[in-house]
Order: C-alpha cells, then sequence, then structure tokens
C-alpha cells in the first residue's frame, strides 16, 4: 500500500481567532505561517515513508480554510524537499483553459524531472468555480444529475480529452462545445510560415501560411504523462469512467461494503479495456487519523480538527451520500439532503469506517480490515493542518511513520 498525506491547506488559526480576525486570509502572517507548515509538514511525511502529499484546488475562501493549489504551490514543496511526489487532487477542469493546462503540467513536471502528479475534479463550490468557468457557461455541481451537473461533466471530459491529445506525440486539430484548436479553426495566419515548415513539426501550416494543428510543448516528462488522479469520488459512474480512462480514483464514501462494490466495479470496467488488476489495485480511498494514548484523547483531537472543519463549513455540501450510517435512500436521499451539522460526530466517522481514532492497535485493526476488504493501492490520509497545532500534526505523523506505515509497506 502506498501512502499520501492530503493538506487542506488551512490558515494556522482557532476558530475563534478567524471569527476575532475576520477575515483572516487579509493577514499576511498567517499565510507565511501557512506556507511553513505545509513545507515542514510535507518534509515530514517524506521522512516517515509516505510516498507523496497532495492538495485540493480552491480558491476564494476569505475565511482561511480549504485554500487553492497551484502549480507554484506545488513546486514550492518538491523544492523543498527530496524525493516525495507533490501533485494536486485535483485540478477543476472547467474552470482550467485546456491548453493553459496542458502547458502547466508539462512544465512543472519537466522542472521537477517527475516528481508531480496530475489529479482533476469536476467542482462542487460555485463561489468561485462559476467565476472563472463564466466565459463557457459552466457551473459548480452537486452531482445531482441535473442539467447544471451534465453541463459541468461535459465541459470536465472535454478538457481531459484535450489534455491526453496535447501529451500524444503528433500534431493534432481539436474541435469540441467549448474549445477549438487551431482557433479560428480554417486556421491561424502565421508570418512565420516558412520557419515552421523548415524546423516545426511536419503539417502544422499549410501551403497558405496558416497554422492548421498545434503541437503542445514541452511534453510531460514522465511518458506520456503523470500519474492521473480523479478528487474524492462517490458514484459509481465516475469509478467506472476513471477505470476506462486509467485514472486512479481517490474514494470518499467510507462503508466497507459500499468500497468494496466501487472496486469491484473498476476491476471489472478495467478489464473490459484489456487492464487486468488486482482488485484495490489502481485505487485509492481517503480516510482521516487520530493516534493517542487512548481512544478519548484521540477523539479530543478529532473533534478539533477535520470534524470541527466538517461541522462549520463542510456539511453545507451535502455530505448525506458519503457518511450516512445506512443505506435507506429515503432518509438521506442521494445528493438532495445535507447531513446536518449536529450528526457530524466522531463517532458516527468511526462506525462508518471514515476515521480511524485512538491506539496504535486501534488504528492498525481499522486499517487492516480495509486491507482485508479491498487492499487498495493508495491510502490518502485527510490531514489537520491549520486546524490543530503544528507539533500535533507533527507527532501525528511521525508516530504514523513509525508504527502504521511499516505494517502495510
Amino acid at each position: 500500500m502506498k501512502f499520501m498525506y492530503f493538506f487542506l491547506p488551512t490558515l494556522p488559526a482557532t476558530f475563534e481567532e478567524r471569527r476575532r480576525l475576520r477575515p483572516i486570509a487579509m493577514h499576511q502572517e498567517r499565510w507565511q505561517r501557512m506556507i511553513d507548515e505545509v513545507t515542514e509538514l510535507a518534509r515530514v511525511a517524506e521522512d516517515v515513508g509516505c510516498d507523496a502529499v497532495t492538495f485540493p484546488e480552491h480558491h476564494l475562501h476569505s475565511e482561511g480554510l480549504e485554500l487553492g493549489s497551484l502549480p507554484v504551490l506545488t513546486q514550492h514543496v518538491i523544492h523543498h524537499t527530496r524525493h516525495i511526489k507533490v501533485g494536486p487532487i485535483g485540478y477543476v477542469l472547467p474552470g482550467w483553459n485546456p491548453l493553459r493546462l496542458a502547458l502547466e503540467i508539462a512544465w512543472l513536471d519537466q522542472l521537477t524531472k517527475g516528481r508531480t502528479f496530475v489529479g482533476f475534479a469536476r467542482g462542487y463550490q460555485a463561489r468561485w468555480l462559476n467565476q472563472m468557468a463564466q466565459k463557457i457557461h459552466v457551473s459548480a455541481t452537486s452531482s445531482d444529475k441535473s442539467e447544471t451537473d451534465r453541463i459541468n461533466r461535459e465541459a470536465f471530459e472535454e478538457v481531459f480529452q484535450f489534455l491526453k491529445l496535447a501529451w500524444s506525440d503528433e500534431p493534432f486539430r481539436f474541435k469540441g462545445k467549448y474549445y477549438e484548436y487551431p482557433y479560428p479553426q480554417e486556421g491561424t495566419p502565421w508570418p512565420a510560415a516558412e520557419w515552421t515548415r523548415e524546423y516545426g513539426f511536419p503539417g502544422e501550416v499549410d501551403e497558405l501560411g496558416r497554422i492548421q494543428k498545434i503541437n503542445v510543448v514541452p511534453k510531460p516528462y514522465q511518458r506520456p504523462h503523470p500519474t492521473l488522479f480523479q478528487a474524492f469520488s462517490v458514484s459509481e459512474e465516475t469509478v467506472r469512467w476513471c477505470a476506462r480512462e486509467g485514472i486512479i480514483p481517490t474514494i470518499l464514501l467510507p462503508q466497507p461494503p459500499v468500497v468494496r462494490k466501487l472496486a469491484e466495479a473498476y476491476q471489472q470496467e478495467a478489464r473490459g479495456v484489456g487492464r487486468n488488476l488486482r482488485l484495490g489495485e489502481n485505487l485509492g480511498v481517503v480516510h482521516c487519523v487520530y493516534l493517542a494514548g487512548s481512544k478519548e484523547q484521540a477523539r479530543k483531537l478529532a473533534n478539533e480538527g477535520i470534524i470541527a472543519a466538517f461541522r462549520h463549513f463542510f456539511h453545507h455540501f451535502g455530505f448525506s451520500e458519503a457518511f450516512r450510517e445506512d443505506q435507506d435512500e429515503s432518509r438521506y436521499p442521494r445528493g438532495k439532503v445535507n447531513l446536518p451539522a449536529s450528526e457530524i460526530t466522531i463517532e458516527r466517522m468511526e462506525r462508518i469506517d471514515f476515521a480511524y481514532a485512538g491506539t496504535v492497535d486501534d488504528v492498525r485493526r481499522g486499517i487492516d480490515a480495509l486491507v482485508e476488504n479491498v487492499h487498495p493501492e493508495w491510502f490518502v490520509w485527510q490531514g489537520d493542518q491549520g486546524l490543530l497545532p503544528l507539533a500535533e500534526v507533527r507527532r501525528q505523523l511521525e508516530i504514523f511513520g513509525k508504527e502504521i506505515i511499516p505494517r502495510y509497506k
């Protein structure tokens, strides 16, 4: 099993400080503390045996929680570590111009000689995605099968199809619903056509001196491209799409029977396109971990960490599907009802196997059961940087590296 540490990242502060210093994102020293903490903890993760660290992409969060990952943050962390893989899970594709994203990914991979990976997400936060995708009239989605959801997926898949072409070895033409290359399609006038005909890729320009195909360079350092991940998958449809495309889904649904069902669907779909994988191979699962001398101490840490973030913020976005204890659709219909903040407790998270909290033996038993169930290739640990004190987060990582990782490596 491989281990990935997931940062939000978050400006370090208690919730009372966030209220008193509102908006905390205007305090420069907090940004510097966050950058220093992310860098230090990435080094610790590397030292204790983690294989990768990752971030989401989110923006405009003046409250200081869950701030965006851009290529510059990935490059910064890679520069301050030695060998650990670093990348986002993931780039929210509907908010990116596909050509610009292909270039950002390739440049980052070249600059770091292959120490990055690429994650994708569809985007569920209208606050910022609607602003970034306004020119193509695409909005955030809650994966509810609505027209908005359909359009978001359409744009997501169009950007992904472009990326695959950009990573190929041949110049190409592309015409989608939202983007076309070259633009305009009849050809882009190019004064240096003679230069390109002599030194460029054959077929890029026509006899009239117009660009007819584009060739995106540089190509990634890793060929044909870096390892691909899909952010926090909750539907079988997405998991099967990932299997067809060779993408590693990171499954957010924690209930063991659901994880098993999705793992089997991935394995089956991959087999259908000629990829024979063992159960759990090319699959990631997301969990949080709290290690302490007793279960009570571990639960206290959880309640001050990611559980508090769920209660204050994340529950607004509909976690009924991911965190319900039963499969009763009438109580928690898919994509229809937000789980009330009062129902988000560490005890609940333990019961559904999202959280492993307690002593080393308690956490081992939880992960042993996960391995017995599906043996995922990737264990993605939802961390607490910025929510718990830096010394505590560091201590958690060090214990995990000493007592947990060697058991599953």
